[in-house]
């Protein structure tokens, strides 16, 4: 997280453009400091139930990060058999892990079950393949569509009536025919409902329907309400409190629990609540460029390195951390991609000189891991700041990194 002391910006008490001076531009660094304090929060938030949260890993997957949750205590949400090893192999045990797959093939979720990780199907066709191979001997996490619409983004709203994600509340009685006929062990239910989600209404009114969903399962051991907790992206933007949902949704959990004859344990997969604020990535500017309408600042970046405002709409604050205390002016920060690749428009920004250092706050959940090759450039590298000490945990992409795996044939 970016702080400003004395007239000079700090990640973690490292300095800003000393980390840029040794390693380059541009550059993702994370803060375990803040990574730290949100999971705390979320603990401390729900402390009242058993619960487990399992980090989203597809927000941020360098090895180095997992392996830092893991110490924690977290487990791992996946949504990949890719995922599922990294995890493996960043320590986590097979039971710790959570597989959610969507669209995959029987033949994948197979591998996950060689694992032994936690599957977790969201739709009828798999669910009954799966039952015939498998029957009761590996238990099974049904992810239900509860049909609620949220989120932040079309492309992050997963639980409405037209989203492909889970199965249908309506087809539940499809489902326990299944079920029944398959003799599947359901051990557990899943919801994710989107991403963004201000509102704790959202999150309860969700909750009543899986606790309405339960009553059909006698052997559930959890509940996994997915994620999608709102973090603030601009300077006076709001979050979800999530000390009032842990309240709420508490107490309505324990009288669930109470019904349903024992005490299950309850499950959260935040991604972007965990890392979004603990990511600053760091570019420099290449070019300030004046036409009829606008300022342009050409940054050496693009949507080849953080696709979000430009896939989501999404607004990541920025900072000219090389001219803290500069005259406020207006400008349109854009990339250096053969796209239209814009990362702000009229932003506010401390007077930018060619050879600056831009900071793009809240960029730690889905900068690096959608990153690309587009246009043939290099990926960044990737920086942990932990105690106070800055670490690289990914180095910068070079021409081999690209050519690695194309085959060259002597003919052509």
């Amino acid at each position: 997280m970016l702080q400003l002391i004395n007239d000079r910006y700090f990640i973690g008490g490292v300095p800003v453009l000393e980390l840029c001076k040794q390693y380059d531009t541009p550059l993702y660094v994370y803060d375990t400091g803040v990574m730290l304090k949100q999971y705390e929060n979320l603990c401390q938030a729900f402390s009242g139930i058993n619960t487990r949260i399992k980090f989203a890993c597809k927000a941020l997957n360098n090895i180095n990060v997992l392996r830092f949750f893991k110490k924690t205590g977290a487990g791992l949400d996946t949504v990949s058999i890719q995922e599922v090893w990294l995890g493996l192999k960043a320590g986590f045990a097979p039971q710790d892990i959570i597989y959610t797959p969507n669209c995959v093939s029987l033949e994948e979720i197979e591998l996950a079950v060689k694992e032994g990780v936690q599957i977790n199907i969201d739709n009828i066709s798999i669910l009954e393949q799966f039952g015939h191979k498998y029957g009761s001997s590996i238990p099974v996490c049904i992810r239900i569509n509860p049909h609620v619409m949220a989120g932040g983004n079309i492309n992050i709203s997963t639980g409405h009536i037209d989203s492909k994600f889970g199965i249908s509340i309506y087809q539940l009685r499809h489902v326990e025919r299944i079920v029944k006929s398959e003799n599947i062990r359901v051990n557990g239910l899943h919801m994710h409902t989107g991403s963004d989600i201000l509102d704790v209404e959202v999150f309860l009114r969700g909750a009543e329907i899986m606790y309405e969903t339960a009553a059909h399962f006698p052997d559930l051991e959890f509940i996994d309400f997915g994620s999608g907790f709102k973090v603030a992206y601009k300077p006076d933007d709001y979050s979800t409190d999530v000390t009032e949902l842990g309240q709420r949704l508490t107490e309505s959990f324990r009288e669930f629990c109470r019904g349903y004859g024992r005490e299950l344990e309850l499950w959260f997969e935040p991604g972007k609540y965990l890392v979004s604020a603990a990511g600053t990535f760091l570019a420099k500017v290449n070019v300030i460029k004046q036409t009829t309408a606008t300022v342009f600042v050409g940054v050496d970046s693009g949507l080849n390195h953080l696709i979000r405002p430009m896939f989501y709409n999404a607004y990541h604050h920025m900072v000219n951390v090389s001219n803290p205390g500069g005259k406020q002016r207006i400008y349109t920060v854009v990339g250096y991609i053969c796209e239209t690749d814009t990362f702000g428009w009229d932003r506010k920004l401390s007077e930018v000189s060619e050879g600056d250092v831009i900071a793009f706050q809240n960029a730690g959940a889905y900068g690096f891991t959608m990153s690309s090759n587009y246009n043939s450039r290099f990926r960044p590298a990737e920086v942990l700041v932990h105690n106070g000490n800055h670490y690289l945990i990914r180095r910068r992409e070079t021409m081999d990194d690209l050519l690695r795996n194309q085959i060259e044939i002597a003919d052509i």
